[in-house]
């Protein structure tokens, strides 16, 4: 299900999880991202589904049970005929170990489900791993159906980073067959009905460009202007310089705003916000899960006010409509871009929401990416809902003549 983020995605997968339940007579499994699964309870209790409860350590008493992705290590395959991933796109941010065991934990599964909000426009391999969690074509076998090489090719800003392009004459069938195991919606009226209850609130982008003090050096000799960073080292030598600078105009700006979140890519970034900010609460990665968890909820509850935090970690699935400012340092991804600023700019917020892009003048080519990538995503929705509704057939060579000997090889 690639659906759009407040579209009911939670409810969705809550009526299919007891469907599920009444039609096999066992539980149903639910893997959320971190701090996701009070949210499924909370949604049972609004709709009258009963039965639901949160495991964190793989021993449960209700039918419909809801775990994480990091804690999926303790439940059973064999006691589940259906399995839901919601944010299913998340699992390209963890290492290979959880990756694998999600995948392995599949394979034994009758019923699969995956629901996320943004199919990434720059790895198709993300539709080819899901097609195979599903039980259809692997992604090994679509690259060679549907792509040819691009390693390499860093012309276009929306290419970096990518291996892998459509055949031309492939375009078509490539998002008829993703759509004939999957569904896309942006907005109500992708399936007919009315957009007037959906309609987002402003969204505003401050683009707030620092300047570096301390130009690049490349290739041992310092520049003396400053340039826009363009290979890899470049982009992270760039970020590094302008760590001090780009934290300190993230705190000015949030100092206009009760409730806010810093988005962080580095540890020293998120140290660094948090000397300048005593008022802020910092989420690091070397914290426990029922600590991430506890400070996650209390932000939700409003006990919390700021928080720094890290789109990896916590960018999927939660809903901050209670916060309508964020400031956020552009990296090359556009799907933690476009999760992190959809916790607020979503369907129940009332307010505009402010966004404060904050990077140094050598990372103008990151932002450009960025914003390619965006047209890009908008893109890859559009076909894919064009093709919702079209069959699509594998027309795959039959090789069943029977063979001719020629003649000179019977004497």
């Amino acid at each position: 299900m690639f659906f759009d983020t407040g579209l009911g995605k939670t409810l969705i997968e809550l009526c299919i999880a007891r469907n599920y339940l009444e039609s096999t007579n066992k539980p149903v499994l639910i893997i959320t991202p971190l701090a996701v699964a009070f949210q499924f309870v909370k949604e049972c209790n609004r709709f009258d589904i009963s039965s639901i409860e949160y495991s964190k350590d793989g021993k449960y008493k209700s039918d419909i049970v809801v775990c994480n992705y990091e804690r999926l290590d303790k439940f059973n395959p064999n006691e589940f005929d259906c399995v839901i991933l919601d944010e299913s796109s998340i699992l390209k941010n963890f290492k290979g170990v959880i990756k694998n065991n999600v995948t392995s934990f599949l394979k034994n599964v009758k019923y699969r489900f995956l629901a996320t909000a943004t199919p990434s426009p720059n790895d198709f391999v993300e539709l080819g791993t899901s097609s195979e969690a599903l039980g259809y074509m692997g992604y090994t076998d679509m690259l060679t159906k549907f792509f040819t090489n691009n390693e390499g090719n860093m012309i276009k800003p929306q290419n970096i980073g990518t291996k892998w392009i459509l055949k031309g004459h492939a375009e078509n069938s490539f998002f008829e067959w993703v759509s004939s195991w999957s569904l896309s919606i942006r907005k109500p009226s992708d399936l007919g009905f009315d957009d007037s209850k959906f309609i987002l609130p402003e969204l505003i982008l401050n683009h707030t460009p620092i300047k570096n003090l301390k130009p690049l050096s490349i290739g041992g000799q310092r520049q003396l202007f400053n340039i826009v960073a363009k290979t890899m080292k470049e982009v992270q030598a760039e970020s590094r310089s302008t760590i001090e600078q780009r934290c300190a105009e993230a705190v000015n700006l949030t100092k206009r705003h009760d409730v806010s979140v810093y988005w962080c890519n580095r540890n020293d970034e998120s140290e660094t916000i948090k000397n300048m900010d005593s008022n802020s609460v910092e989420i690091k990665g070397s914290m426990s899960l029922d600590q991430k968890e506890d400070v996650l909820l209390a932000f939700a509850k409003g006990d919390i006010k700021k928080i720094i935090t890290k789109p990896k970690i916590t960018a999927f699935g939660l809903n901050w409509q209670h916060c309508n400012h964020t400031t956020y340092f552009p990296t090359f991804s556009y799907e933690q871009y476009y999760q992190a600023i959809r916790r607020f700019w979503r369907f129940g917020q009332k307010n505009p929401v402010i966004v404060d892009l904050i990077y140094s003048d050598g990372q103008k080519r990151v932002l450009d990416s960025l914003l390619a990538k965006t047209k890009k995503a908008n893109d890859l929705f559009d076909k894919l809902n064009l093709s919702t509704n079209k069959g699509y057939t594998d027309n795959v060579a039959r090789f069943d003549k029977k063979i001719i000997i020629p003649s000179f090889l019977n004497h």
